[in-house]
């Protein structure tokens, strides 16, 4: 199978623990678009989370928020906000626990709570900004997806709580919650009728909860060394750590470069 495009995750993917490219994936990246490959982010992040890293990649196409907001060269080609209503649900059933949300636009991101430890704590993890203080955020802008601050034994609490959501946990003290039947494939395959690519001629790489259904949507899902073991059983090729040459042993695999 000759490949046309490639799909990469970023964290625990394209960047390490430290948030750092590896050297040899930004070669390998580079080699990979100069084979006339398309290498497009594919990520839980909103868009302003990794904007310095698409550029030292040199890479302007991206899936981000789960699938919620896809971009082909700089330009919007896909857009499915959270419908309003489930985001007041969420905002009012978390109030009862006094769970912290973080609410994530396409531009900006703000939070209902500052100060909590569960959120300074994730975000920071992120190695970015912090959300500004506005709780009153999703009332008047699209929300693409929300964090919710909390634990592992408080999941359970939002289950059935709000119909149309999914929870997926990426941190210990944070989880992603988007619509029910969301997924970052579904902005693959927005970008990919776009360019009039067939599934099976892409690959993806990823490590994490959130990458297996872009890992099953693609002809070739590659999941990295250091991946989640719940992960790996989607995969069709489990490549090395991130820090071991993953991305190029993944590329090599597919041969899509040297």
């Amino acid at each position: 199978m000759t490949y046309k495009i490639a799909f990469f995750d970023i964290d625990g993917t394209l960047v390490n623990e430290e948030k750092q490219i590896p050297q040899d994936t930004i070669e390998a990246i580079a080699e990979l678009k100069s084979r006339g490959i398309e290498a497009v982010i594919a990520t839980g992040r909103a868009p302003y989370f990794f904007k310095p890293l698409a550029e030292q990649l040199g890479i302007d196409s991206y899936v981000s928020l789960n699938g919620g907001y896809v971009v082909y060269q700089g330009k919007p080609i896909y857009k499915r906000p959270i419908p309003r209503e489930q985001v007041e649900g969420l905002v009012q059933h978390a109030a009862q626990y006094n769970h912290t949300l973080v609410f994530e636009g396409d531009t900006s991101f703000f939070t209902n709570n500052v100060d909590d430890t569960f959120m300074l704590d994730a975000v920071n993890s992120l190695k970015v900004d912090l959300p500004g203080l506005d709780p009153e955020f999703w009332r008047n802008e699209d929300i693409y997806q929300v964090f919710l601050h909390n634990e592992a034994d408080h999941e359970h609490f939002y289950l059935d709580a709000v119909p149309g959501l999914r929870y997926i946990r990426w941190h210990q003290t944070a989880m992603d919650v988007l619509p029910s039947d969301a997924s970052k494939a579904e902005g693959i395959n927005a970008m990919l009728q776009l360019l009039n690519i067939k599934p099976e001629e892409a690959i993806a790489f990823g490590d994490g909860l959130n990458d297996k259904e872009m890992l099953e949507v693609v002809g070739l899902g590659i999941a990295m060394g250091n991946s989640h073991e719940d992960l790996k059983p989607y995969a069709n090729y489990i490549t090395t750590h991130v820090d071991e040459g993953g991305i190029v042993n993944g590329l090599k695999y597919a041969q899509l470069i040297g």
